[in-house]
């Protein structure tokens, strides 16, 4: 099974994809990842492309897509979650990672990406954390 974790810097989705990857042993990929499977970009993507499409059939894979030129790679048949939270989260979160200081700029960038993803089709949606991990869990055993 493939499960992209779909939406913007900082809503989760890396801790939601080892939730999920500890439940069903899962290899996650995060962006660009996949460039490490060949010496040219072209060439890991479709490669990429290709362990995607024959996850479908056994191995699962986590897709962690934070930029929306990435979403192309996902197969149809993906389980997409689309992952959300409040600007003032994704602000907090953002400046941990910035040594607590988040420049102004920065902040500006957020803020004029926030819902850049809620549009996109999606299987699921969580916002802030809620439904949680447990319950994904349970959804992923039905399918």
């Amino acid at each position: 099974m493939v499960i992209g974790l779909i939406g913007e810097s900082c809503t989760g989705k890396t801790t939601l994809a080892k939730k999920i990857q500890a439940s069903v042993g899962a290899e996650i990929y995060s962006g660009k990842d996949y460039l490490r499977l060949a010496k040219n970009e072209n060439s890991a993507k479709e490669l990429f492309m290709q362990k995607l499409e024959a996850a479908a059939t056994g191995q699962n894979i986590i897709y962690v897509i934070a930029e929306k030129d990435d979403l192309s790679l996902l197969p149809e048949k993906a389980f997409r979650i689309l992952v959300t939270a409040d600007i003032d989260k994704i602000k907090e979160r953002f400046a941990a990672r910035m040594n607590g200081k988040l420049p102004a700029p920065v902040a500006a960038m957020l803020e004029k990406k926030h819902g850049g993803f809620d549009q996109e089709a999606h299987d699921m949606h969580i916002h802030n954390g809620i439904p949680d991990a447990s319950y994904i869990l349970q959804a992923l055993k039905r399918i």
